[in-house]
């Protein structure tokens, strides 16, 4: 009889697969750090979104019409 013979694919897969994660993370972690506003900017971005998304709400309740809301009922 032969002896068998160890085989290392399967050794050999996962550590491609975990340097391919590796490598994936780290191009994820740079492309988010260069995305990032300035600090002092986040305040007025902030407030901005608030103040447009009060507007479109303010916009949308005074296109309602109520009055037909009764009729209906």
């Amino acid at each position: 009889m032969e002896p068998e013979q160890k085989s290392n694919g399967a050794l050999v897969g996962s550590v491609i697969i975990i340097i391919i994660l590796i490598l994936g993370g780290i191009y994820l972690l740079k492309t988010s750090i260069k995305e990032k506003p300035l600090p002092g900017n986040t305040e007025t971005a902030q407030n901005n979104e608030i103040l447009n998304g009060a507007a479109v709400i303010e916009a949308e309740l005074d296109s309602m019409d109520l009055e037909s809301l009764d009729s209906e009922i």
